[in-house]
């Protein structure tokens, strides 16, 4: 007998209101014992994506939401409304190498972005490499770009429908030829080239097809490859038979003097070993700043030095100078001192140092020289996100982009020697963004910490309480949420609603220190933060309980799932979109143990109680009315696996009990969200929009 009976039928034609029958998915007995505790997993079959009745199940939960989805008598106005502000030309910033300028353009609804390049700025650029041509569905993405010395030879990586395994091409950059070259099975980053002979870069063995979205990558090696050989020639550099879950990456300083070698052991801390390659005497790789207690990178080399940004001794970061013959901490000197602002990065161009700084989670750009002398501040318009301070030494200038909430990518020429910024381009929006607000309110989290959040929304906002809301949040892995323009988010606020982003703990917004407040055995506060806001919202006479939806993606996907597990009745609509849903298994898939760095791992004695107390899976309850659900993931997906979405959706079905929907839309050819054509991207948007929108009872504005 199959796994469900297909009993289900769609109680509803043209009123989305209606009862709605979920397939009625099938139970098996699984039980886990840890560390005394029975856990049952009752759905653990679906953790097989492959198997003909996950198969089943997916096609079978998918017609239940289109269904419910095309009843909803505005999705497709949104979609349309959606691809007028999406039909617009997407520039990138240019880039300087060898005798072109290199930039991205999308003209508009391109799945992906095209690479063009250009001799002289003010001629018709050529297209260089037009990653819509590689496959019909626009499935294929461009990576990582990586240029020989010269920049007369490119190395670039190619993914496919959304997975995280990509293909290295080799191109002859004067005639655009493909050269035999081809790597496979490569993760997480590029090239880093030697002179033209050849680059390194990082991989794993070959896996098996019917696993190779699930199954556990172990032992990632850092290889050599010489242009013109197989792949299967390829020189081992570094390789660790007795850590088989860490990661390598290995890349040049760009004079190409040192080779650094980056370890780590999950998404948090690392260990850094150099190869002075003009050293004879040194014939592998020396430990520079070892690990794993602390985030150190290699930013460049200052002659027989090296310049690390590093957070040993300074929670915010600083910037040292080591010497590699005596890399002892304390023989460390600082060139710039820890602030009181976070330092996210360090750039490098023509000489200098460009340092970004988060003040209040906006971009702030400091540029200093290689002896950390200050040279200047560099003004930006106002609180945003800026990014793309970098360039060759050889350089004289660059391009950085800088954007808001409410301000779309606007990209800027700068002069490195004097500090001059001119506008080289603006967006040409389809709306008027002058109309939207963005202001940055303070809340008291449950311990008392500060937390900041961003609120978006149309010119003449009333504070009366009934303003719907789209609460947004990540909080983990030392990632901050920084202001950023999206046409799909401004869509909202032309509707009427209130886009708020909150700068939870868990991220780099306020340095180590706030994203270890967030981590491990204090990951519960990320959680508080997010309920804190919305009851800040409402309190503050924003919104209302029925109006507010929430959303998040990945590591955010675990917050919206914990959210709603946690407080149902504070949020109307819960959007978890490729969450990571099971705390007790996530490590057992693909990359997923790099994250018990950041969460703990269910193998632990010290962990699991902790897991087990917050993990969404494990904490649904009969008979409870949880929020209007839309939980969404990619059959793609080799980050967080789609059985998360999965087994979150089966048991969040059979223990709900209300009028809400609890719904999950799961796309074909599509993983946890890189290169997702633009196609894919706006039909997402539109049926999250129109789920949203209809459940916190708005009516679309024309």
């Amino acid at each position: 007998m199959k796994y469900f009976f297909y009993l289900f039928t769609v109680l509803f034609s043209m009123n989305a209101t209606a009862q709605i029958k979920y397939p009625a998915t099938e139970k098996k007995v699984v039980v886990d014992d840890y560390f005394g505790t029975k856990v049952e997993d009752p759905y653990r079959w679906l953790e097989d994506d492959n198997a003909t009745d996950t198969k089943a199940w997916v096609k079978e939960q998918n017609k239940v939401t289109e269904a419910y989805l095309s009843s909803i008598p505005y999705r497709n106005k949104i979609k349309t409304r959606l691809e007028q502000l999406w039909d617009y030309p997407k520039y990138g910033a240019p880039f300087k190498k060898g005798n072109y300028y290199y930039f991205y353009k999308n003209d508009g609804l391109q799945n992906q972005a095209v690479l063009y390049r250009v001799k002289d700025l003010n001629e018709e650029p050529e297209v260089f490499i037009d990653p819509n041509t590689l496959s019909r569905e626009g499935i294929a993405a461009l990576g990582s770009l990586s240029f020989s010395k010269s920049g007369e030879l490119i190395a670039y990586s190619v993914s496919t429908a959304g997975s995280d395994w990509s293909e290295i091409f080799v191109m002859d950059v004067e005639s655009k030829k493909l050269l035999s070259d081809k790597i496979q099975w490569t993760k997480f980053g590029g090239a880093s080239w030697k002179g033209e002979e050849g680059f390194y870069y990082s991989g794993y063995d070959a896996p098996d097809e019917s696993s190779k979205l699930s199954k556990k990558n172990e032992f990632q090696k850092v290889y050599y490859h010489k242009i013109g050989d197989s792949q299967f020639n390829d020189k081992i550099i570094y390789q660790d038979k007795k850590h088989p879950l860490r990661y390598f990456n290995a890349g040049l300083t760009e004079d190409e003097r040192f080779l650094i070698l980056n370890i780590s052991e999950g998404t948090s801390g690392d260990e850094l070993w150099f190869w002075d390659l003009k050293d004879r005497n040194q014939q592998g790789f020396r430990l520079l700043v070892k690990g794993f207690d602390t985030e150190s990178t290699v930013i460049e080399n200052n002659g027989d030095r090296l310049l690390v940004r590093t957070n040993y001794q300074a929670p915010n970061y600083r910037v040292v100078s080591i010497d590699p013959k005596n890399t002892a901490r304390n023989n460390w000197e600082t060139i710039i001192a820890e602030k009181k602002e976070a330092l996210q990065g360090v750039g490098t161009g023509g000489g200098n140092l460009f340092l970004n700084y988060l003040k209040d989670a906006s971009s702030k750009i400091v540029q200093y020289d290689f002896n950390g002398k200050k040279i200047r501040d560099i003004k930006l318009p106002g609180i945003g996100s800026a990014g793309g301070f970098g360039a060759e030494v050889k350089d004289k200038e660059f391009f950085f982009t800088f954007s808001s909430f409410n301000k779309p990518p606007t990209i800027y020429r700068y002069q490195i020697a004097s500090g001059k910024t001119t506008l080289y381009r603006n967006s040409e929006v389809k709306m008027n963004t002058a109309d939207l607000v963005t202001e940055q309110v303070l809340f008291t989290s449950k311990d008392g910490t500060t937390v900041p959040i961003f609120l978006t929304y149309k010119k003449g906002l009333k504070k009366d309480g009934n303003n719907p809301v789209l609460l947004y949040g990540y909080g983990g892995f030392n990632i901050a949420m920084t202001p950023g323009f999206s046409v799909s988010n401004a869509f909202f606020a032309e509707q009427g609603g209130i886009y708020a982003v909150v700068n939870l703990r868990g991220g780099s917004e306020y340095g180590e220190a706030w994203h270890k407040a967030g981590m491990l055995l204090k990951k519960q506060n990320v959680f508080d933060d997010f309920i804190g806001a919305a009851e800040y919202l409402i309190k503050s006479k924003y919104t209302n309980s029925n109006k507010i939806a929430i959303r998040g993606g990945s590591n955010g996907g675990l917050l919206v799932g914990a959210a709603m597990v946690q407080r149902p009745e504070l949020f109307k609509v819960a959007i978890p979109q490729v969450g990571v849903l099971d705390m007790l298994r996530f490590q057992k898939f693909t990359v997923g143990w790099g994250w018990v760095t950041e969460y703990g791992s269910s193998d632990s004695a010290k962990y699991f109680p902790y897991l087990y107390g917050y993990s969404p899976y494990h904490n649904l309850k009969k008979g409870i009315s949880y929020p209007a659900t839309l939980i969404t993931t990619g059959d793609h997906d080799d980050r967080v696996v789609p059985a998360h979405s999965f087994k979150f959706a089966a048991r969040l079905q059979e223990y709900h009990s209300g009028p809400n929907p609890v719904l999950i839309r799961i796309e074909t050819n599509a993983g946890h969200g890189a290169g997702k054509p633009t196609a894919k991207v706006i039909e997402e948007a539109a049926d999250i929009w129109a789920f949203t929108m209809y459940n916190l009872g708005m009516d679309f504005k024309e």
